[in-house]
């Protein structure tokens, strides 16, 4: 069995999408996902879960309904579940999201931004 790192911003030059997870590593049945985002997203929750938003390159807003968290490079947040969320960011921003196998980004919502689920780089 090999024995290699994974590197995010090779996984990240995979792919050119934005808002549309992509699968880098599982461990137990938590995902890390790599994702590129710019722009706003669509108000949703995780009724089952908490969601992990780490930066990596530039920055991300993410906006609740009582305020906001501003997050820059090398930041993370987690969302609670079932809290209501909106993230943003003016320009890409380069993202690890950790979440339980199976989530979609959009919680319940269908929305033109909901992307497939367990696609892996």
């Amino acid at each position: 069995m090999p024995h290699n790192a994974i590197n995010f911003k090779e996984k990240l030059g995979l792919f050119n999408e934005q808002w549309s997870p992509k699968v880098i590593a599982e461990m137990n049945d938590y995902q890390f996902k790599v994702v590129k985002l710019q722009g706003d997203f669509v108000w949703h929750d995780h009724k089952d879960t908490d969601e992990t938003f780490i930066v990596l390159a530039g920055k991300l807003r993410i906006d609740f309904r009582d305020g906001h968290v501003e997050l820059s490079e090398g930041e993370m947040y987690v969302v609670p579940k079932g809290v209501e969320h909106k993230p943003y960011a003016e320009h890409e921003a380069h993202v690890l999201l950790i979440e339980p196998r199976g989530v979609v980004n959009t919680g319940d919502e269908e929305d033109s931004k909901t992307a497939a689920n367990d696609v892996w780089v």
